[in-house]
């Protein structure tokens, strides 16, 4: 960790203490990640303690650590927030896991930061991840009769409903995927006697 990483870790430290459940360095960047319960009140913390001043929300992810073999996570869903303060030419990571696997929600910070109001409708459409106290938590680049979360790694790559326009109906339908399942294996690693023919 560099000193300018490790002043600002001091400075987290100082100002969240018990608050912050783990603290790592990746790709040049600090990552502190807190609880669901902590997130909302941590991200004010951020934006106004004078030391900080994370005052712009950059990028908001979801994430799905369902098939992680990495570290050990406390729950499948997650969001990570990547902040930057001018003031303090200073970048962070904030990662959240969401308590509840099986309907996944976290506090909204719209209110603390309002360039996240997209970055999270994308992730709710995209992972099913919701965001208490959004101001309009819809889908965003799903139509809006689409089933599932297409980013949970669980979702199937064909999806499960696709849609064509019916030309005697003037309209366009929806049903089921009619993709037939197919070997993208290539030849060579498939077929033990390929390149083969004509050698005797």
């Amino acid at each position: 960790m560099n000193e300018k990483l490790e002043l600002l870790n001091n400075a987290l430290a100082e100002k969240l203490g018990e608050k912050i459940l783990r603290s790592t360095v990746s790709r040049g960047e600090l990552t502190v990640e807190v609880s669901a319960a902590d997130y909302l009140p941590v991200a004010y913390a951020l934006r106004d303690e004078p030391d900080l001043r994370f005052e712009q929300l950059v990028d908001l992810t979801g994430l799905d650590y369902s098939t992680f073999s990495g570290q050990d996570y406390p729950s499948r869903f997650a969001v990570a927030v990547h902040l930057l303060s001018v003031s303090n030419n200073q970048r962070l990571r904030l990662r959240v896991h969401a308590d509840d696997d099986s309907f996944p929600m976290l506090d909204s910070v719209c209110q603390v930061w309002p360039s996240a109001n997209w970055f999270e409708r994308e992730a709710f459409d995209l992972f099913g991840i919701v965001f208490g106290g959004h101001p309009d938590l819809r889908r965003i680049l799903t139509d809006y009769g689409f089933v599932g979360y297409p980013f949970r790694k669980d979702f199937p790559v064909t999806g499960y409903v696709e849609m064509r326009y019916d030309q005697e109906q003037g309209r366009v339908v929806y049903q089921s995927v009619t993709i037939e399942p197919r070997e993208n294996t290539p030849r060579i690693v498939r077929d033990e006697n390929y390149g083969n023919a004509g050698r005797g």
